[in-house]
């Protein structure tokens, strides 16, 4: 006989009082997500909000978690201002991870908690682990090649996406024979060495991310397409009531975390 072991969380008991940076289209779905768990939004921060708050008042709100969806050219100042003021934040944004070291060194320096995630979809997350046990799998096999390409609306800001930047890396990790990922255009075959990963922008596409491994024989290919942003919402509120903890009983983190961090937790 199995036996399977089934965590169930219910916030009604525990609920969050939480801040909104950002009030864009995941924003509003946030809201949304916050509120049907019985959760408490005590500010947005946002200038198209009409009843929109400074970033600066939100240091004296007794806030549990502040979720920051806004853009690379914000979202570092929203993060170290939390920091500052020991909120503890959870962002979605992506195209500033080139000062992640910086950020790591405020947030612990303050005894702060931030949570990032390039995606906080939970079939994403486990789609990177299926993509590195595959690229681990083909490493040996020298007839394979390996590259990819991701599809995002026209909205985007960034490109390549901060998901397929780590999902590039994560298959590298397990690669012997590529050593380094190549985003922008070629204008010359990539090097055996090099996975090449395109991006296209068009439409109201909410994502697309795939991984080709390809032969002269056969192509194998695995992806991952988002129907809309409710798994992104449903994903980034998960990760803002573990690290409030409100699922281990009032029990909070401090530091710096990613998605996995919360994955490894609950899985």
């Amino acid at each position: 006989m199995e036996y399977y072991i089934v965590y169930i969380y219910d916030c009604k008991e525990i609920r969050m009082k939480a801040a909104l940076i950002g009030y864009g289209k995941m924003g509003r779905l946030l809201e949304t997500r916050l509120l049907e768990k019985g959760h408490e939004i005590l500010a947005v921060v946002d200038p198209n909000y009409k009843e929109g708050k400074e970033l600066a008042s939100l240091g004296g709100l007794g806030l549990d978690v502040a979720i920051e969806y806004t853009s690379p050219a914000t979202a570092v100042e929203n993060i170290l201002f939390c920091a500052k003021e020991k909120i503890p934040l959870v962002t979605g944004t992506t195209g500033w991870y080139d000062r992640l070291p910086e950020v790591e060194k405020a947030v612990n320096a303050a005894g702060a908690s931030l949570l990032w995630a390039s995606n906080f979809s939970l079939g994403v997350n486990l789609f990177y682990r299926i993509a590195a046990y595959a690229a681990k799998l083909i490493d040996p096999f020298a007839d394979y090649d390996v590259g990819g390409f991701e599809i995002h609306h026209n909205k985007k800001a960034d490109s390549p996406s901060g998901t397929a930047k780590v999902l590039a890396e994560r298959v590298l990790a397990q690669m012997s024979r590529k050593k380094k990922a190549v985003y922008e255009m070629l204008e010359k075959p990539p090097a055996a060495d090099e996975l090449h990963y395109a991006s296209l922008r068009v439409g109201s596409v909410p994502g697309t991310h795939s991984l080709v491994f390809d032969s002269v024989a056969d192509t194998i290919e695995i992806s991952h397409s988002a129907r809309s942003r409710e798994g992104f919402a449903a994903g980034t509120v998960l990760a803002a009531e573990w690290l409030a903890g409100v699922l281990s009983g009032g029990k909070k983190q401090s530091g710096v975390f990613t998605i996995d961090d919360v994955l490894k937790e609950l899985l």
